[in-house]
C-alpha cells in the first residue's frame, strides 16, 4: 500500500517535472490553506513611552498602512479673535486635554477602502482556497456597503489616492471592520483629537505658520490641485509626520457639529477629551480642508459641517446610507487610543437605535 506521504511526494515530483506551479499544484489536492496574521510587536504598548510608529498589513491583502504615535497633552482648542479667516464656531478657545494615541500618517486610501468596499478579502480567499483565521470570521460578520451606483473615483484616480464621498457611517463602519480584521481597535478621531494631532504643539493658524502663501508646500488645495484630489502623502508633513492633514480632502470626525460647542466647556479648567454625542443625522463635523478649498479654510481651527446636499445628485430612493456622491472632497482617517475605549465609550461614539443611520 502507498502511504499517504510517499503519494504526497510523488505528486509533488510530477508537478516539478511537467513545469506546474508548485502552489497551484498543492490547491488541487490539499485542503483549504489557514494563512495567520504576522506578530507585529510595534504596534503593542502599554505606555505613551512605549509607543512606536508601526506599519499595519492588512492580513490578507496587499493594504498596508503607517500609524504614528500621537503624545497626549493640553491644548487651546478653536482661534483667537484675531486670526484672518476666523469664523464665530472656532471660539471661544478653550482648553482641552488630549490622552495619548496613534494617527494614521495618511488618510484612508482606495487600496485600503475597497478590501472592505468590495469584500476583495473574501473573493481572495474564496480564489485561493484559504479558510478564514478567526479574525477573518469576525470582518466578516460587520456589514459592508451596497455596490454604488458609479465609479466613485469620478476618474481621479484609484491607487494611493484617498477614498472620497462616504458617508460617516461608512467610516465608521470600516473603522469597525478593521479593528476586527486587525485586531487593533481603530476609530475616527473625534473632533479635539483631530485639531490637537493637526495642530501638532503648534499655536499658528496652520501646523507651519500663519503665512498662507506657503500653503501649497504642505497642501493640495484650490490654488494647485489642478481640480482634483492628489496622491496622499506628497506634501511635507505637520511636525508630527501627519501629511494632508491640511488639503487634499477633509477628514470625518465623531462629533455632531454645533456651532457653540466650545462655549459649553468649562473656562478655568482643561476639559479631558470632550466629545459632542450624535443625537440627529446632519451636520456633523469634518476638518482639514480640500483639493477645491480656498486658503483659510485649511486653517487648523478651521470647521466644517455636512450637509444633505452632499448626496443630491444620488439618484436611489431612498439615497443610500453608505455615499455622499456630491462629496467629491470627503475622505477620512483612523486613530488608534492607547488606551482602548470603555464599552460604554465605543457605543456612544458608535451611536444606537435611530442614531445608527447615516451621517
Amino acid at each position: 500500500m502507498i502511504s499517504f506521504k510517499r503519494l504526497g511526494f510523488s505528486l509533488r515530483c510530477i508537478a516539478f517535472f511537467v513545469g506546474i506551479n508548485l502552489t497551484a499544484a498543492s490547491g488541487l489536492f490539499a485542503q483549504n490553506k489557514l494563512e495567520s496574521p504576522a506578530a507585529n510587536p510595534d504596534a503593542d504598548a502599554k505606555t505613551e513611552k512605549e509607543m512606536k510608529p508601526y506599519t499595519e498589513k492588512v492580513h490578507g491583502t496587499d493594504a498596508k498602512f503607517q500609524m504614528l504615535p500621537i503624545p497626549g497633552g493640553e491644548y487651546l482648542i478653536g482661534s483667537p479673535a484675531t486670526e484672518k479667516g476666523r469664523k464665530a464656531d472656532e471660539g471661544p478657545q478653550r482648553k482641552v486635554k488630549i490622552q495619548p494615541f496613534w494617527m494614521a500618517r495618511c488618510e484612508v486610501t482606495w487600496d485600503e477602502y475597497d478590501v472592505w468596499n468590495h469584500s476583495l478579502d473574501v473573493k481572495r480567499r474564496k480564489v485561493n482556497n484559504i479558510d478564514p483565521t478567526p479574525l477573518d470570521k469576525l470582518a466578516d460578520a460587520v456589514t459592508r456597503p451596497t455596490k454604488p451606483y458609479t465609479d466613485m473615483t469620478f476618474g481621479m484616480g484609484h491607487d494611493s489616492y484617498p477614498a472620497i464621498c462616504m458617508t460617516q457611517l461608512a467610516a465608521k463602519t470600516y473603522c469597525e471592520w478593521l479593528s476586527a480584521k486587525t485586531g487593533h481597535y481603530y476609530r475616527l478621531p473625534t473632533e479635539a483629537e483631530w485639531e490637537y494631532a493637526c495642530r501638532a504643539g503648534t499655536t499658528t493658524a496652520y501646523s507651519f505658520g500663519d503665512d498662507p502663501s506657503v500653503l501649497g508646500e504642505y497642501a493640495w488645495f484650490e490654488g494647485n490641485s489642478d481640480g482634483q484630489y492628489q496622491k496622499v502623502g506628497k506634501k511635507k508633513p505637520n511636525p508630527w509626520g501627519l501629511h494632508d492633514m491640511h488639503g487634499n480632502v477633509i477628514e470625518w470626525t465623531l462629533d455632531q457639529y454645533h456651532e457653540d460647542t466650545y462655549a459649553k466647556f468649562p473656562a478655568d479648567k482643561a476639559i479631558d477629551s470632550p466629545f459632542s454625542p450624535s443625537t440627529k443625522l446632519y451636520p456633523h463635523v469634518a476638518r482639514g480642508g480640500s483639493w477645491d478649498d480656498a486658503p483659510e479654510i485649511h486653517r487648523s481651527a478651521s470647521r466644517i459641517k455636512s450637509d444633505p446636499l452632499w448626496k443630491f445628485q444620488d439618484p436611489q430612493l431612498p439615497k443610500s446610507r453608505w455615499y455622499h456622491t456630491d462629496a467629491l472632497f470627503l475622505g477620512f482617517r483612523v486613530v488608534r487610543p492607547l488606551v482602548e475605549d470603555t464599552a460604554e465609550k465605543k457605543l456612544e461614539f458608535k451611536g444606537t437605535e435611530e442614531k445608527l443611520e447615516d451621517r
